[in-house]
């Protein structure tokens, strides 16, 4: 169909066409030209080019009545906003479309159902175009239409994308960003559907929206068409794969967490005019993910593809952001939309400000946190978009979803909370687009919180975003990272939250010195894991059925805990891929075991838990090594299927020489052999045991890491918890430094690696001095102290000459 004037098929478009078909759909041309072969699915299609929106106006002689519509207007005065778009709109409506186009539009829809089958169900999408488009995302600020049948819709469905060029939010977000609205036109994108209604959809960006980190394939989904998970009312699915090792062959699905996803989008019923329609979804549905690993990871793999395709044309790394669909009669994935995300790629990366809360409160709602900042202010609740005008610069925006129609308000707001939503629903890519902290999906927001409440809001504490009681104190550290320089000696972070990896990531680091299994299993696990193995040991009927209900949607419930802990942990090793990340197995104490559920029925009661059956003893005896092999699958799976060989294991509270001979043959039993596929095993140095006998411990570890606030306990026979004692415990002691300069010491002579991961250099920055005098490898140091104890540590470099 060369000789149309105003229709292109996807495949005779690439990105370069812009100006002539908008950014939707030069990207869907560019992809169906270029990917296809690629083996990426896109359905066919055809666009209305920009030329043809001009040819409407000029037709029908109304371009200078939608100036003169324009001209004065105000976009803070919400009510003469909505008053001109109403009108410019019904200008355009009223113009109709010429029939010249109309006979290109019809001919091409033909050709389209004849590839397809008759009449066939099309979208019918806006794509806006600007000759001067540099960066600015003007995605949903048009209209889409979904299962448009017949030339009748089709019709209907093209003047309508037409007029939303003039929907209030897209004059709104003209005038913000500066554009002309009479150099912006609209291309219309007339794509096959895919019957997603009968499966699922949903979102792809090939960077974490929140940190900017670069290295992950983040998906999200939920059942029927996708328009719910891009509008935010629904709470999607959402899936993290790690692309390096993806990249190699692995399966790195580092982390899954799902939605309630209440409702899906289905087709309307044939004989009305409703062409979609919202339909619950049963409860069984809900807690199944909507798409299996298989799906995940061949998504990931459509998403890296574009992603490179997209990098290698512009000359540098172009993350995207994408939408995917799969069709539930053929089970086949589609990709439906590609665009370059704008938010994080545009953001400056040699300087990292870092928010940080002082005080913490009652918790009145709990979401997905949306950015890394901090705000606080009053609760201003909007229950319909009548009361907009109402709302105050500088208040905290509370609502059950936004729609772009929202977006004037959402630019005066400190924060925004709403009760539904993904990460990549509306309220959250608006946003992020203004900077502006958000917590979404809280379920039950317009509820908890009231108009005129003191709220801090924080999305500084990774995943979970926080909504506290009053105004409380915080503070931003701002570090500029050109002018840092390196140490010799490796500057690591202590982590034990894998929610906040991707952030933490961006401090310059040399990898993890300790990462803790315990907050994994307290906070995403909460089961013994004896309990999943003897779940007939449990016989409180109400503690079995609280077990059931975590662990619904697995058959085994072994597989429960090795999958949430292999994803806890490969999501802190892939934070800081390829870098060392030492982790940490158990260590929790025999009465914090006893708390997990079910833990009563698998726990004694001991006087001293602190130097009782804790760390290494557990694992070879009876009454745990069910437990520890299930930790041990676990970490095998981090490192043989998803490729995260950086993972370093360490073996805490290891007393004797004999229990470290024990420990490794257990493991080796679990299948990790040290040495194996590169596997190394360290060791805590944090009993006077492991550095009198140093030499003999050297045959069984790599390495050793100094847990200072047991060896100061142990030391000097202090108990860490006690009050009365406060003041005599005190890593600064001669005593305490004596024995660490020998644990040093000794891991030299035996060429091992020698660490610190203890509380000590964190808290004082003298204590850091004396241990880079006395030539250890590694400091592994709170997060919040990293650039503070470094600074000391280069200056102590550079003193030593």
């Amino acid at each position: 169909m060369g000789d149309s004037k105003y229709i292109r098929w996807f495949k005779e478009i690439s990105i370069e066409d812009i100006p002539l078909v908008g950014g939707k759909n030069a990207s869907l041309g560019e992809m169906y030209r270029e990917l296809t072969e690629k083996d990426i699915s896109i359905p066919n299609g055809f666009a209305i080019t920009a030329e043809a929106y001009w040819h409407v106006l000029e037709s029908a002689g109304v371009l200078q009545d939608l100036k003169d519509t324009l001209e004065g207007l105000d976009t803070k005065d919400v009510a003469d906003l909505a008053e001109r778009g109403k009108k410019a709109r019904s200008i355009v409506l009223d113009a109709g479309i010429p029939d010249d186009l109309w006979e290109e539009i019809k001919e091409a829809y033909d050709k389209l159902s004849e590839e397809y089958g008759s009449e066939t169900d099309v979208a019918v999408r806006s794509s806006a175009t600007a000759e001067d488009l540099p960066d600015a995302s003007f995605a949903g600020q048009q209209e889409t239409y979904l299962n448009i049948h017949g030339y009748h819709s089709l019709k209907d469905a093209c003047n309508r994308c037409f007029a939303s060029l003039f929907t209030d939010r897209a004059i709104s977000y003209r005038v913000h960003h500066k554009f002309d609205h009479f150099k912006v036109g609209l291309s219309i994108g007339v794509m096959k559907m895919v019957r997603s209604d009968l499966a699922s959809s949903g979102v792809i960006f090939t960077i974490d929206t929140e940190s900017g980190f670069e290295d992950v394939v983040f998906i999200t989904g939920a059942y029927g068409l996708g328009e719910n998970v891009v509008q935010g009312v629904v709470n999607p699915d959402e899936f993290y794969v790690f692309k390096p090792t993806l990249k190699e062959g692995y399966k790195p699905i580092i982390k899954k967490k799902m939605g309630s996803k209440a409702i899906k989008m289905i087709y309307g019923r044939g004989d009305s005019r409703v062409l979609t329609r919202n339909v619950e979804v049963s409860l069984a549905e809900r807690r199944k993910f909507c798409i299996n690993d298989d799906e995940i990871l061949q998504l990931a793999k459509y998403a890296a593809t574009i992603e490179d395709h997209y990098s290698i044309k512009k000359g540098k790394a172009v993350p995207m952001d994408i939408e995917w669909a799969k069709d539930g009669n053929t089970g086949e994935l589609f990709i439906v939309q590609a665009r370059p995300e704008t938010v994080q790629s545009r953001k400056r990366k040699d300087v990292l400000e870092t928010y940080f809360l002082d005080e913490r409160s009652n918790v009145l709602v709990k979401g997905r946190s949306v950015g890394d900042k901090i705000a606080a202010g009053k609760v201003h609740v909007i229950d319909d978009v009548s009361k907009l005008p109402s709302f105050k610069q500088g208040e905290i925006l509370v609502a059950d979803t936004t729609t772009p129609d929202w977006e004037p308000v959402m630019k005066r707001a400190a924060a925004i909370i709403t009760n539904k939503g993904g990460r990549t629903c509306h309220a959250a890519i608006v946003s992020r687009e203004l900077g502006v902290p958000a917590v979404v999906g809280a379920e039950d927001a317009t509820e908890n919180l009231k108009n005129g409440m003191d709220v801090t809001l924080s999305c500084a504490e990774g995943d979970i975003g926080r909504v506290y009681e009053g105004i409380l104190p915080f503070h931003v550290e701002t570090v500029d990272l050109k002018d840092l320089g390196d140490t010799k000696t490796e500057m690591m972070m202590n982590l034990g939250n894998p929610e906040e990896a991707f952030g933490l990531s961006m401090i310059p680091n040399d990898g993890i010195g300790l990462a803790r299994l315990e907050f994994i299993i307290t906070s995403y696990i909460k089961v013994h894991p004896m309990a999943l193995v003897h779940p007939e040991k449990v016989e409180d009927e109400s503690v079995l059925k609280e077990i059931e209900k975590l662990t619904s949607g697995y058959e085994n419930k072994e597989d429960y805990f090795v999958e949430k802990l292999s994803q806890g942990v490969a999501t802190i090793v892939a934070s800081f891929y390829p870098k060392p990340v030492v982790v940490r197995m158990s260590d929790f104490k025999s009465n914090e075991y006893a708390s997990l559920i079910g833990g009563e029925y698998f726990e004694f009661e001991e006087s001293n838990p602190m130097i009782g059956f804790r760390g290494a003893s557990r694992y070879y005896d009876e009454r745990y090594r069910e437990g520890f092999a299930l930790e041990c699958k676990a970490m095998k799976k981090v490192r043989d299927e998803m490729g995260l060989t950086n993972l370093i294991l360490m073996i805490p509270f290891c007393r004797r020489v004999e229990e470290a001979e024990k420990v490794i043959a257990e493991m080796e039993k679990n299948g990790l052999k040290r040495g194996e596929n590169g596997l190394q095993v360290y060791v805590m140095c944090e009993i006077p045991s492991n550095v009198l006998l140093i030499d003999e411990f050297s045959k069984y570890f790599d390495g050793f890491s100094i847990g200072s606030n047991d060896l100061t306990q142990l030391t000097l026979g202090v108990d860490r918890d006690s009050e009365i004692l406060a003041s005599s415990f005190d890593e600064r002691d001669e005593a305490v430094k004596k024995i660490v300069s020998m644990a040093v010491q000794g891991a030299k002579r035996n060429g091992k690696h020698s660490g610190i991961c203890g509380q000590a250099p964190s808290d004082f920055p003298e204590f850091a001095e004396f241990l880079v005098k006395e030539g250890i490898d590694s400091i592994s140091l709170n997060p919040d102290s990293v650039m503070k104890i470094s600074m000391k540590v280069l200056e102590t470099e550079k003193n030593m000459g």
